[in-house]
């Protein structure tokens, strides 16, 4: 498979973990119009005090190119309490974008294309070998389920996480990845 490496710029600071600890993949959506945006996103610090950012391992365009913006031996902020043991792949989809948290823009409707899939399943493939207990999928919407509110109706609640949403062919990855979606209960 061919991977475009091109780290983040603060990619050497984050932490280190051993990757045969690497046992869940998170599938994300960027939520935004495309991957330079995503990497204008990914390259932000959103926190003060800290020297990184928000972002996952692996992007995948929507023509099916993949890129690897941090190296798998680093753990990447991209699902809370779940960063130290997966690996964060992100597919680049518009979501909810441009308002996330708009009550009236709660519906994915982008479909994945084909080649963005293809190329899923294939990296899917490849860490399955380079990680020996890679065992587990899920979607970021399994693991984060809070709430917050909307940005058009603060009394009305939204749901902060939706990806990578109802348009992700969940069955085609489950049946050809060899991974077992992962149950979160909160």
């Amino acid at each position: 498979m061919n991977i475009r490496n091109s780290p983040l710029s603060y990619a050497q600071n984050l932490d280190i973990r051993d990757i045969d600890a690497i046992d869940l993949a998170v599938i994300h959506c960027t939520e935004l119009p495309d991957l330079a945006t995503a990497r204008e996103y990914g390259e932000k610090i959103h926190y003060p005090g800290s020297t990184t950012g928000n972002s996952g391992h692996y992007y995948i365009d929507r023509d099916g190119s993949v890129h690897c913006w941090v190296p798998l031996e680093r753990i990447a902020h991209h699902a809370g309490n779940y960063n130290a043991r997966s690996v964060g792949i992100e597919l680049v989809n518009r979501g909810r974008w441009p308002d996330w948290f708009n009550s009236n823009t709660q519906i994915m409707t982008e479909p994945y294309p084909a080649a963005q899939v293809e190329s899923l399943l294939g990296l899917l493939s490849d860490l399955r070998i380079h990680l020996r207990i890679l065992r587990w999928i899920t979607g970021h919407e399994d693991l984060d389920q809070s709430r917050i509110a909307a940005s058009d109706a603060p009394g009305k609640l939204v749901k902060r996480k939706l990806d990578p949403g109802p348009e992700f062919p969940w069955p085609e990855v489950l049946s050809s990845s060899g991974l077992g979606r992962l149950e979160v209960h909160e």
